[in-house]
């Protein structure tokens, strides 16, 4: 059965985040609710999975590297979208991405106050990627960087939980035709299955999210749409039962692409999308 390899030190998986950086991404996100960029929306989610990825993996003695983990931004070309001390490297082990944000910000949450209330609370926010809004949309130059890194990971890590990639973008690409890319790195697989390619997309529209379909008819007359459907991988049976713990409407057919995501579906998505097996 596929999808099902133990997540070890001596066996680590890895996730590739494809973060689109094009112009469009200054516009804010559909949610009435909020006047949020769609970079700060997507790079503020990206930073607080990977800060629960290293909670998740810290055990004693420090962060375990179950994972290692890349960021490629693409829009001025496409390359490691990694700040600071990180800044230039793709794939990273997880403890490497712990010790090394690029800054720690101070924000403010509402937490409650013990009494029926909420109060304002100072926390320590690590930041690895900032937003960026320029330039086009290079989705094809990103999947093949991808499927490049990919297929080295796979060589050293053959019997690896398949690498996972999660595209997040907001548009269509402007450097061809991003299907037999996808198709490429779908192609790619360790012995317990074949690469994982996810992808979400993010609107400026306020309509209702389209979440894991399993049909394109289920989505809008949209040829991108369609597209961005065709080019995402079915969500592993391990992924569809956390999805419908959820809330969520999945099958057996459904596969891992949203369209027209508002904040919380691209938090939802990520959680969804890095759901691994058990980690030993």
């Amino acid at each position: 059965m596929p999808y099902t390899a133990e997540i070890s030190r001596s066996n680590p998986s890895c996730f590739v985040f494809l973060l689109d950086q094009s112009h469009s991404m200054i516009d804010t996100i559909g949610d009435a609710a909020v006047q949020q960029r769609k970079a700060d929306v997507v790079a503020d989610a990206l930073n607080r999975l990977l800060q629960e990825l290293v909670i998740k993996c810290a055990k004693e003695g420090g962060v375990r590297d179950y994972f290692q983990v890349a960021v490629i931004g693409y829009g001025a070309g496409a390359a490691s979208a990694f700040g600071g001390e990180l800044a230039g490297r793709d794939l990273v082990p997880l403890s490497q991405v712990a010790i090394h944000p690029m800054q720690i910000e101070t924000r403010s949450k509402k937490v409650p106050d013990g009494a029926g209330g909420l109060i304002e609370q100072s926390t320590r926010f690590p930041v690895w990627v900032k937003p960026v809004a320029a330039n086009g949309t290079p989705m094809c130059q990103a999947l093949q960087h991808t499927r490049r890194l990919v297929d080295q990971f796979l060589t050293e890590h053959p019997d690896c939980f398949p690498p996972v990639v999660l595209n997040l973008s907001d548009g269509a690409s402007t450097d061809g035709d991003p299907g037999q890319d996808a198709a490429k790195l779908r192609e790619l697989s360790s012995t317990d299955g074949n690469v994982l390619l996810f992808n979400l997309h993010v609107s400026t529209e306020g309509s209702q999210p389209t979440i894991f379909p399993g049909q394109d008819a289920a989505l809008p007359a949209d040829d991108y749409a369609r597209l961005l459907f065709s080019m995402s991988s079915p969500l592993p049976a391990h992924m569809r039962a956390y999805a419908s713990q959820q809330g969520l409407p999945v099958d057996d057919s459904s596969r891992g692409f949203v369209f027209n995501a508002d904040i919380t579906t691209v938090v939802q998505f990520l959680d969804i999308g890095t759901r691994a097996s058990d980690l030993r």
